[in-house]
């Protein structure tokens, strides 16, 4: 009675689904509360089902679910939701994924920092990327693998089991107590983990944790298409016209963007492609440098998610190790840089630096010269022998168009890898979608990279690859004339309140290609002690973007997002792209990022009314 009740419900609430839970990659976010947003959406949606309202008007009223696709959203929720009730169990239990073998790595990691045995069992076949070999000897993982008929042959264990079952229907299950987690793959979709058991719900928030940090949840297209295929009974059928036509043209786009001419690769997010770098490299590492100890450098203040994968690789791996890199705020890149790589010559340790240019939050360029000469320095280790050149890891997000690796650039002679978010201007906010580039003497680690993307069945969704090749053509345009926005409102804002400061490149910068259209800025403050003045300014932080996104709701939104299609977004790093960063590192400043398409004149007036009221 009850799985009919919302069957019932559901077949409604997709006749009447808002376009934004699809085509968009956040929703609703001037209705998001950080502390609530794994449950607040939830708790709203099943009082509707218990109204039985599932009219489009209300459902557009329902707040953010989670924070972008990578973690959750509302149709991801909704098909978590039907699942646990289809199953009579809490929704918090299930967990979907675009990629089929994540869900599988998450128990495993879990289990391994837990020292906890693992079985995996599975009927049929394991999903074609699963490589056993590839995640004992480099992640660390371990497991048992069998074979079974059927799940009544389950052999009793002392430790976790995971049943793996590919099918069509991803919704049903047949639980028993036998298996801790089951997974169903889908083909196209992704997977749904189902945790089973009280005793296992300690795994909910890690498991939940992997998916932010190495993959995404299953898209909302594919969630809105598995939830009419659970309600119709019917079978999945491609609509994506053209995939290898976008997949090639998305391809040559990035490489006429980037200036080079080795094979880009394009995963689900930009997380989902950094991941594959590290394992790739780690990879690389362990078979080149046996033994040697792995360094990845990484700024401590630098995007959360970077910041945060990083650390939690290292946690797994033995002979993995993080060091920090001062690079704004004070510090200067280039002799941080040089500084670790001395260090980690005399150890002889393997380096993998991993930077953002212009640097996150500060908006800073380091000297390009210096920076390729310290890179290129040959060391040597305490013994005398000749000490291994690092890769260097470019974070490209915030200027994805300036050329970096292509024939005789700046950086074609250092062995570096450079990556962008897709979910910025790559897409314009539609898709999550990011990709990297090698140089030509990455070629190899490049192989070991798509080797680790693929095995992590992280590449890009068909939908997601017609996205980009629809958006990527356009992508030089669009930043061009968003920063032509952003330099008048960064001039605008110097000239109506000179005491702030902003952060934000220089006109020579610009000449030279790096047109950012974000900018950091720091109020002015008040007080006797620095305790005083940082409470003030933070509170003028507040003051300031909650006027913008209350006086130009449909324009200024409270979110970190950048190369956006319209609009204008502000965020406060310390507590938004830092949410995982040590405290110390944090940044207690407002950031914005302002698109091609707002009303410039009106954010200027609103801000003339916040110095007013200063």
């Amino acid at each position: 009675m009850q799985a009919n009740k919302v069957l019932n419900y559901i077949k409604e609430v997709l006749k009447n689904t808002p376009t934004d839970w699809v085509k968009l990659t956040t929703h609703r976010l001037d209705i998001y509360n950080e502390e609530l947003a794994k449950t607040q959406f939830l708790e709203q949606f099943e009082i509707l089902f218990n109204n039985n309202n599932s009219a489009t008007s209300v459902l557009s009223e329902l707040p953010t679910a989670f924070d972008y696709i990578r973690l959750g959203h509302p149709l991801s929720c909704i098909l978590e939701w039907v699942i646990a009730n289809l199953n009579t169990i809490k929704s918090d239990n299930v967990i979907s994924f675009s990629s089929k073998t994540v869900p599988v790595l998450a128990v495993l990691r879990k289990n391994l920092l837990e020292n906890k045995n693992t079985q995996i069992v599975y009927t049929g076949k394991l999903p074609d990327v699963f490589d056993a070999e590839i995640l004992r000897n480099v992640y660390g993982y371990k497991f048992d693998l069998k074979h079974i008929d059927e799940v009544s042959a389950i052999p009793e264990f002392n430790g976790s089991t995971v049943y793996i079952s590919q099918q069509n229907d991803i919704c049903h299950f047949n639980l028993i107590p036998e298996v801790d987690f089951f997974i169903n793959v889908h083909e196209h979709f992704g997977s749904v983990l189902l945790v089973n058991g009280e005793q296992n719900e300690s795994y909910i928030s890690e498991i939940q944790h992997v998916r932010r940090r190495k993959t995404i949840a299953m898209t909302p297209a594919n969630c809105f298409t598995a939830l009419n295929i659970l309600i119709e009974k019917s079978s999945f059928e491609n609509t994506i016209n053209k995939v290898d036509t976008n997949k090639s043209l998305v391809l040559k786009t990035i490489k006429d963007v980037t200036g080079v001419n080795t094979k880009p690769l394009v995963a689900s997010s930009g997380l989902s492609i950094q991941y594959a770098i590290l394992m790739g490299l780690v990879h690389n590492a362990v078979e080149k440098h046996k033994g040697k100890a792995i360094k990845i450098v990484v700024p401590p203040n630098c995007y959360g998610g970077t910041n945060d994968q990083a650390r939690r690789v290292a946690a797994c791996i033995d002979n993995v190790e993080i060091v920090d890199l001062p690079v704004d705020g004070g510090n200067d890149m280039v002799k941080s840089i040089d500084i670790v790589l001395s260090k980690t010559a005399l150890e002889d340790s393997v380096p993998y630096i991993i930077a953002e240019i212009p640097t996150n939050p500060r908006v800073e360029v380091p000297d390009l010269i210096k920076l390729k000469e310290v890179l290129s320095k040959e060391r040597t280790t305490k013994n005398g022998d000749i000490a291994i050149d690092p890769v260097f890891i470019l974070d490209q997000t915030f200027c994805p168009n300036v050329h970096f690796l292509g024939e005789n650039e700046i950086l074609s002679t250092v062995r570096t890898i450079s990556f962008a978010s897709g979910s910025k201007f790559p897409s314009g906010g539609l898709c999550t979608a990011g990709y990297c580039v090698g140089n030509t003497k990455t070629e190899d680690l490049m192989e070991k990279i798509e080797l680790h993307l693929n095995l992590c069945d992280n590449e890009a969704t068909d939908l997601q690859y017609d996205i980009l090749a629809k958006q990527l053509p356009s992508m030089n345009q669009r930043i061009h004339d968003a920063y032509k926005n952003t330099r008048e409102f960064v001039t605008f804002i110097n000239n109506t309140l000179p005491g702030a400061k902003i952060n934000f490149v220089s006109e020579e910068l610009a000449q030279q290609g790096f047109t950012p259209s974000v900018f950091s800025l720091d109020l002015p403050t008040k007080g006797d002690t620095d305790e005083e003045k940082e409470t003030y300014k933070r509170a003028l932080n507040l003051k300031l973007i909650n006027l913008m996104i209350t006086k130009i709701p449909n324009e200024s939104k409270f979110c970190v997002s950048y190369g956006q299609l319209k609009g204008c977004y502000w965020t406060i790093p310390a507590t938004s792209t830092q949410g995982t960063t040590k405290e110390g590192d944090k940044d207690y400043i407002v950031r914005a990022s302002l698109s091609p398409n707002l009303d410039l004149e009106l954010h200027k007036k609103i801000f003339i009314d916040f110095v007013k009221s200063i």
